[in-house]
């Protein structure tokens, strides 16, 4: 094992930590809780990874004793020798007992791992393991309703978009990449008709997959490739739905030569500092009081497994105490587009906690199909969030792959 840590120092990885375990007793307030989070980027990549290190830090500023320790980069090219096992195996060593694999990446070893580890609890996000019954019983599974952010961003493409043209710039393809672009697509033709008075039928949304959530190099396309592609064909307006900045970063380049284009970040609350004068706004995840929930069950020694999927705190979808997803409107937005973007986000949370509504999401409502054509839902059938979750499809009227 020593062998182990001293490769992981060379690495240059980062070790800081929280605690949850499955057969232990619970902890007295003033004694360490590590815990151990496993990155799949960078802690300052200012967007998927660096969300869940600053959701980290939130846990060690409310929870007491709370301490984490941070495994960042674990992907093919940044770590090619290291894997999860090995990971979990020095985060134990150092006295994690309670270690956050933040990917759909890991999702099946997660399982595998924690089988080895029954005396530590593993949560690995957006994963649905738990809900599948396939799960050991220390694995639990956390993912943020982001569906509410998307389709916020896509009303703020759709009020801003000159050219009728929104370009999407998506990772790898799955049902949860499957469910936010088409979130983002219902948002944007939804505001476009319905504050602009414009044909949904004549707004073109692509959505082009890079491969993976961030750039690899000779495994993925290049994102700010891809990002001028899309302006260059004629969309004003670039959705991100991957890890990194560049969607923004390519918007802010074009917009200082001249030309009309925006961009909406995604994952990180301060990712439209990158461009702000481009930015539409920014939907994003604020990890910490969900993981706080869990380390305090913890350390009581009520934590059970579960497949927990969180939806903002509508009476404030911003408040960092509260609320899990966010959206914060950006300086590229017009006053009275804001305004239009506020009522949107009015009516959302209108829906969300009306309780006549049976759980769902907002303009998950038929008629609504597939890209083959088949129904997901006919006329007025609200679409239930677990076919949402598990969406085979883009959406009929998107343009892109959806396998």
């Amino acid at each position: 094992m020593s062998q182990l840590v001293n490769g992981i120092v060379k690495r240059g990885w980062i070790i800081m930590v929280m605690s949850l375990s499955v057969g232990l007793p619970a902890l007295a307030q003033d004694d360490d809780f590590i815990f151990g989070m496993v990155l799949v980027g960078s802690i300052d990549d200012r967007g998927w990874s660096q969300a869940h290190y600053e959701g980290g830090r939130f846990v060690e500023a409310h929870v007491p004793g709370a301490r984490m320790i941070v495994v960042p980069d674990l992907n093919t090219t940044a770590s090619p020798q290291m894997t999860l096992r090995g990971a979990s195996a020095n985060l134990i060593e150092q006295g994690a007992q309670v270690i956050f694999t933040t990917s759909d990446t890991f999702g099946g070893e997660t399982n595998e791992v924690a089988a080895l580890f029954p005396g530590v609890v593993f949560i690995n996000i957006s994963g649905d393991t738990v809900l599948a019954g396939q799960a050991p019983p220390n694995v639990g599974n956390v993912m943020a309703q982001m569906e509410w952010g998307k389709l916020i961003a896509g009303c703020a493409a759709g009020l801003t978009t000159e050219t009728g043209s929104i370009g999407y710039l998506g990772a790898l393809i799955n049902s949860e990449t499957r469910r936010l672009a088409s979130s983002a697509y219902l948002g944007a033709r939804y505001c476009y008709e319905t504050y602009r008075g414009l044909d949904p039928e004549t707004l073109v949304f692509t959505v082009n997959w890079i491969g993976f959530w961030f750039r690899i190099p000779g495994d993925t396309l290049d994102p700010s490739e891809v990002a001028n592609d899309f302006f260059d064909d004629g969309a004003d307006v670039v959705i991100s739905g991957i890890d990194t900045t560049e969607a923004i970063t390519v918007a802010g380049e074009r917009a200082a030569q001249g030309e009309a284009v925006f961009a909406v970040p995604y994952d990180f609350v301060a990712a439209c500092d990158v461009a702000p004068e481009v930015c539409l706004g920014v939907p994003y995840f604020h990890w910490g009081p969900e993981y706080a929930r869990i380390a305090e069950a913890v350390r009581a020694g009520t934590w059970e497994p579960s497949w927990d999927w969180v939806g903002p705190d509508w009476s404030d979808i911003n408040n960092p105490e509260t609320s899990v997803v966010g959206y914060l409107p950006g300086d590229g937005m017009r006053e009275e587009n804001r305004a239009l973007l506020d009522d949107f986000i009015a009516d959302l949370a209108a829906y969300a906690t009306n309780p006549f509504v049976p759980p769902s999401f907002a303009l998950w409502r038929g008629p609504l199909r597939l890209q083959d054509g088949t129904f997901l839902a006919p006329s007025n059938q609200i679409v239930e969030r677990l076919d949402v979750w598990y969406l085979p499809q883009l959406l009929q009227g998107m343009i892109g792959d959806s396998n």
